[in-house]
């Protein structure tokens, strides 16, 4: 059996992609590759991934937007392995885009993930019951630089009325508070 790798497509945001594998489907059910590090490099996109963990959340959470700043920035690979979640990203880095945000759908049943660079804040909406995400990231969680922009601070228009959220992400500060730590 060969399973094509994702192709990679680019984003309105620098640095920011989708990947969209190509399933095997056969009678035992489905077979997705999500990584291949020669075409990540190819890419110009880093490989180093030091930490994996997943969520599973329920219908109608957000999480986010959650980011790490210097000297513990770091890229993620953000995939969804079951259900579905509307993903959103924020740029915090100085220039033309920050500010901005974007949204993608991410599917279970597509196996789409998203490359977050470093300097670019993540969040999601869940739109289904037991939404399962994995994450990787370049550099290990570091409490004393983890941080967020509070969710409803940057116009972005999420899909499911009252969310459920941590208390920690109803507290961060909102993007009009933020002094971005990341250059360019």
């Amino acid at each position: 059996m060969t399973v094509a790798a994702p192709a990679f497509r680019a984003l309105d945001l620098p640095g920011c992609f989708e990947l969209r594998p190509t399933p095997h489907q056969d009678s035992r059910g489905t077979f997705i590759k999500t990584y291949r590090e020669d075409l990540f490099r190819a890419q110009g996109l880093r490989t180093d991934w030091q930490e994996a963990f997943f969520t599973i959340s329920r219908v109608g959470v957000i999480r986010g937007m959650h980011f790490q700043v210097p000297p513990a920035q770091h890229a993620k690979l953000v995939t969804c392995m079951v259900g579905a979640a509307l993903d959103v990203l924020l740029d915090l880095r100085p220039g033309p885009t920050f500010g901005h945000w974007l949204t993608l759908q991410l599917s279970g049943d597509e196996g789409n993930a998203l490359y977050v660079p470093e300097g670019v804040a993540h969040g999601f909406q869940s739109l289904a019951d037991g939404t399962l995400l994995h994450y990787q990231t370049t550099s290990l969680h570091s409490p004393e630089h983890d941080r967020g922009i509070r969710w409803d601070s940057f116009g972005c228009p999420w899909p499911l009325p009252e969310p459920t959220l941590s208390e920690r992400d109803r507290a961060f500060p909102g993007l009009a508070e933020f002094q971005t730590p990341f250059r360019s």
